[in-house]
């Protein structure tokens, strides 16, 4: 039977680990090696590591740092950042990496996505949609964003997912701008109409602050991925920093709860 799975998402700015709130002021909370070891022995059900700064700083993927993480990592690993052509993307899933995500790439150019599933296998291609709610007087809906929220779109995120599946993408990570860091629940609505418009495996990405967040959003689209950063690298209301992650038996609780039986 098929499961949700829980998925830590790390930021990765100038080598180290860090944490945003709305895509901005990263603040440094470890070394990414390290708490790739530490998700090792909690047994996470599989990590996404983003590099924040290479897309936006024109800058090739970091490869021995993908190596790095690839060589620690005893779960499903998914990089993304600076990924752009189908032959970077080979080279990352030849160094051990499951899955490679695609951002701006995919709004720039959705065609790509059908080049690199070509390259590396379309289960392997992930696009991670940057939404956030149109701000001004008379905007409502969302619209997308690239290079860390600093560009935006003016693109239907709902219709743009559906391109991205028909042009070969195996999952769509959908990443809440406005939540990001604010650890107090992810965008539900956002997130059911997402889940209605694809058949492709989806994760959504900001907001979570508890794993009643996450057993919210289970309950309101079903067998998904739930990922999140700030959960699973604070603990209390002070954001001290402590990797954590939720014990089998806690896992097994949130699912009972959260689907139908």
């Amino acid at each position: 039977m098929l499961r949700p799975r829980i998925t830590p998402c790390l930021l990765v700015h100038e080598g180290g680990l860090v944490k945003t709130v709305g895509f901005k002021d990263p603040k440094y909370v470890g070394d990414p090696i390290n708490a790739v070891k530490i998700f090792n022995e909690k047994e996470a059900d599989e990590l996404v590591v983003l590099d924040i700064d290479a897309t936006r700083n024109g800058v090739e993927p970091d490869y021995k740092l993908i190596q790095d993480l690839a060589a620690e990592c005893r779960m499903p690993l998914a990089y993304g950042g600076g990924v752009r052509t189908p032959e970077q993307a080979k080279r990352i899933i030849e160094l051990g990496v499951e899955k490679v995500c695609i951002s701006s790439t995919a709004v720039e150019d959705p065609t790509c996505i059908r080049r690199i599933a070509d390259a590396v296998g379309g289960q392997s291609v992930v696009v991670v949609l940057d939404v956030r709610k149109k701000t001004g007087l008379f905007s409502s809906g969302y619209e997308l964003c690239t290079h860390n929220a600093t560009k935006a779109h003016k693109l239907d995120p709902i219709a743009f997912a559906r391109e991205c599946q028909a042009q070969g993408a195996g999952e769509i990570v959908l990443n809440s701008v406005d939540r990001d860091g604010v650890m107090k629940g992810y965008d539900l609505d956002l997130a059911k109409q997402m889940r209605a418009a694809l058949r492709i495996p989806m994760s959504v990405l900001g907001g979570a602050g508890s794993l009643a967040d996450i057993e919210a959003l289970i309950k309101a689209c079903g067998v998904i991925g739930a990922a999140a950063g700030s959960l699973f690298v604070f603990k209390g209301q002070y954001r001290a920093v402590l990797i954590n992650y939720p014990q089998p038996a806690q896992k097994d609780a949130l699912f009972a709860a959260a689907l139908p039986r």
